[in-house]
């Protein structure tokens, strides 16, 4: 059984990787606020930019792809610590470029050491809230919130300023470099609460072990297509709320963009309640009934004609998918075949196809229905989650 105190080495792992969670969304929001500088350095059309940041996206899938067996083999500790490396080197990258091709290429590596950094910091986190003993995953979540936000904030202060980007992106590299270097030590050593059963297998254990080897390949996929739905929900907000309360209320602007604040306000706030929730009501909870709280919040979006109350949607969609991929990714790195990052890495990439599938098919559906119509794509994903909840169900290697 995981015991319910952590120790004081624990709980600094536990600060650590608070760190690195704010150092990766302060690097994301380091690039995002600087990306109008940039395309008028580098002279890049604002259709040229969406396919930059589709390479930068597949790029941050491949390094999500090697980074999993990596870890594996090395220890997730290492790969965070050369992940958060790259990633805070590649961010001066952008802001260096001089035209088209370097562009490409600096968001090239800027994605690929952004996205073995997600799969490593998270498998990391599990480990650390496998030593503790007790839901913390939905923490770290809003802690990346949180650094996004503190990124944002500088970088806005900083044009405001009139300071050279390429001078903020350095100074910020250097303080991310540096903030990994005091995270390292302070680390965990990869546990695994089931030693993988590939080796020394006797012959008449074989049958078994390839039935479990099985069940194991069914599990990974299962929680792959679950986060593959909430992530697509969750990009179908990011890229779609403003742009529908726009259309579908006559909102102006400034109003429209309380769409995906409310939205963002309450993801947050869930997140930093999410814990308390799980390790009251368990996982399959947490994302069966944040499921249906979603359900109700595109509904509403749907069916709304007044402002308030379509806020009031976009907020209990936020509030309702907050919980769901902490919980995803806690389910994936205890599966208990040994190999933690991989099957994170083989999750968090689907999850991310997700991400980047839903805003797209949001858009093709727009050229057939109306944009709020087309949000009957994601009420069906998350009423589909909310079916198959039960596959975060702890393993019966995380109970004994």
């Amino acid at each position: 059984m995981l015991t319910p105190t952590a120790d004081r080495p624990t709980r600094v792992a536990r600060a650590a990787v608070f760190t690195v969670f704010g150092l990766n969304g302060f690097l994301l929001a380091m690039w995002v606020v600087h990306i109008p500088p940039i395309t008028d350095r580098t002279s890049v059309a604002k259709s040229t930019l969406g396919m930059f940041i589709l390479l930068m996206a597949g790029a941050g899938i491949v390094g999500m792809r090697i980074a999993g067996p990596l870890a594996d083999r090395f220890g997730s500790r290492t790969l965070v610590a050369a992940a958060a490396i790259i990633a805070s080197v590649a961010v001066v990258g952008p802001g260096l470029a001089t035209g088209p091709v370097t562009l490409a290429i600096a968001l090239a590596c800027f994605g690929f050491g952004n996205g073995a950094l997600d799969v490593s910091m998270n498998t990391q986190a599990v480990h650390v809230e496998r030593a503790y003993g007790r839901p913390i995953m939905a923490a770290f979540h809003a802690l990346f919130s949180g650094g996004g936000l503190l990124g944002s904030l500088l970088g806005a202060a900083t044009l405001r300023a009139g300071l050279d980007i390429r001078i903020t992106l350095t100074v910020a590299a250097i303080g991310c470099v540096a903030l990994t270097f005091a995270a390292l030590p302070r680390l965990l050593r990869d546990t695994d609460p089931k030693p993988s059963a590939a080796d020394g297998t006797e012959p008449e254990d074989r049958l078994s072990v390839a039935t479990d080897a099985r069940e194991h390949r069914r599990k990974v996929f299962a929680l792959a297509m679950i986060a593959f739905a909430v992530l697509l929900t969750e990009g179908v907000a990011g890229d779609w709320s403003t742009l529908q309360m726009r259309e579908h209320l006559d909102a102006d602007a400034a109003t429209a963009a309380l769409a995906f604040g409310a939205f963002s306000v309450a993801m947050t706030a869930g997140r930093l309640a999410t814990d308390r929730v799980s390790g009251a009501f368990g996982r399959v909870a947490v994302v069966r009934y944040g499921m249906l709280i979603s359900a109700l919040g595109l509904t509403l979006i749907l069916a709304s004609p007044w402002i308030p109350l379509t806020l009031l949607g976009w907020a209990l969609t936020g509030l309702g998918l907050s919980g769901s991929v902490p919980q995803i990714f806690t389910a994936a790195g205890n599966l208990g075949s040994g190999k933690a990052a991989t099957d994170m890495s083989r999750v968090f990439s689907v999850g991310y196809l997700g991400l980047l599938a839903g805003p797209a098919v949001i858009g093709w559906l727009t050229a057939v229905v109306p944009l709020t119509t087309a949000f009957a794509v994601p009420l069906l994903a998350v009423l589909v989650c909310c079916r198959y909840a039960g596959v975060v169900a702890p393993a019966r290697t995380e109970s004994g």
